[in-house]
């Protein structure tokens, strides 16, 4: 098999992993696994392929994984995949620690609801509204606890910098 099918396969099954831990939507994690399964199957060059536009006729790609995937040939990555493995700021991804939220609650926070303060998580569990979020476990008041003891240390971290 083509060393570059390999690493689109990986790269696929990747992509599908890092959506599914920010709970996109499934259609789209499937969408990127059978990609991945298809482009197991084919046997013709996939760079010929490309250059003929005949990518979308690989059973599962359409013209946006075809687009990745001539992306890919020309990069040896694609945006998307990269844009999605950028880790959270280490101060974001600390708030797993807060009662009631995990890795995942607080990565599909930040990626997918624009959460990127203590003051917007604040705000998103004093309106109830996190409670609506598959995954919180927590109690509203032991968690907006935390989170005033969390912004109270960094007040004094930042105070107390020279």
């Amino acid at each position: 098999m083509d060393d570059r099918i390999s690493q689109l396969v990986q790269l696929f099954r990747a992509m599908a992993n890092l959506l599914a831990s920010r709970r996109v939507n499934p259609y789209r994690i499937r969408a990127y696994r059978k990609a991945a399964d298809s482009l197991l199957t084919i046997s013709e060059d996939l760079a010929d392929l490309a250059a003929r536009h005949q990518l979308q006729t690989i059973p599962g790609i359409g013209r946006d994984l075809a687009e990745k995937i001539e992306e890919f040939l020309a990069t040896g990555t694609f945006r998307a995949y990269e844009e999605l493995k950028t880790p959270l700021p280490e101060a974001v991804a600390e708030w797993a620690s807060l009662p009631g939220l995990s890795d995942a609650l607080v990565s599909y926070l930040y990626f997918r609801l624009n959460i990127r303060t203590l003051a917007d998580l604040e705000t998103l569990v004093e309106t109830h509204l996190l409670r609506t979020q598959p995954g919180f476990s927590g109690s509203k008041d032991s968690l907006l606890a935390a989170i005033r003891e969390h912004q109270q240390t960094a007040i004094i971290k930042r105070d107390e910098a020279p």
